[in-house]
C-alpha cells in the first residue's frame, strides 16, 4: 500500500555528508544547576548546624541534646516548607533543591546522630543510646506532622490551606 516509516530510515544516507553532531543541552537546562543550589544551600544548613554546636556545646559524656533539637527544628521547617510550596505557592524549580534539599540536608544530621549514639555505646549508656536512636525517629517524624498540620491550619485560617495554589 504505501511505504513505511522503516523504509524512510532504511534510506542511504548522503555520503557528503557526516551523521548529524550529538545535541548539546545548555549547562543551564540539565542537573548543572540543582547540582549547584543543593551544594551552596548544604554549606549553609551545615554552617547553621556546627552554629548551634557552638551556642550549646555537648560535653563527650553528656546526652546529645543540640543534635536531637536541630534534627527536630530541621524536619518542623521541612513540613512548614513543603506544605508551603506544594499547597499555597508555585516555587521556582531550584528553590526545593537548594532549600529542602540543600539547606535542610545540610542542617540536620544523619552523620552526627549516628556519631552521637556510637559513642553513647561505646560509654556504655546502652539504655540511653537506644532511647535515643529510637526518640530521634519519633521526634524528628513528630515534628514533621507537627509542622504540616499547624501550617495547613494557618494557612486554612487566613483562606489559604490544601489546594490554595488551584484556588488562584
Amino acid at each position: 500500500m504505501g511505504s513505511s516509516r522503516s523504509d524512510v530510515v532504511d534510506e542511504p544516507i548522503d555520503p557528503d555528508t557526516g551523521p548529524a553532531p550529538p545535541v548539546r543541552h545548555h549547562p543551564w537546562r540539565g542537573q548543572g544547576p540543582v547540582v549547584g543550589v543543593v551544594a551552596v544551600g548544604g554549606a549553609l544548613g551545615a554552617t547553621a548546624r556546627y552554629g548551634a554546636s557552638l551556642l550549646w556545646p555537648t560535653p563527650s559524656s553528656a546526652f546529645p541534646w543540640t543534635t536531637l533539637l536541630v534534627n527536630a527544628v530541621g524536619c518542623a521547617v521541612i513540613g512548614v516548607f513543603l506544605v508551603l510550596i506544594t499547597e499555597m505557592w508555585t516555587a521556582h524549580r531550584l528553590i526545593r533543591p537548594f532549600f529542602g534539599t540543600g539547606v535542610l540536608g545540610g542542617f540536620t544530621t544523619f552523620s552526627t546522630y549516628a556519631v552521637d549514639f556510637t559513642r553513647l555505646l561505646q560509654d556504655g549508656r546502652f539504655a540511653i543510646a537506644f532511647a535515643y536512636l529510637a526518640g530521634t525517629l519519633v521526634v524528628a517524624m513528630a515534628a514533621v506532622w507537627a509542622a504540616v498540620a499547624a501550617t495547613r491550619g494557618v494557612l486554612g485560617a487566613y483562606g489559604g490551606g490544601p489546594g490554595g495554589r488551584a484556588a488562584r
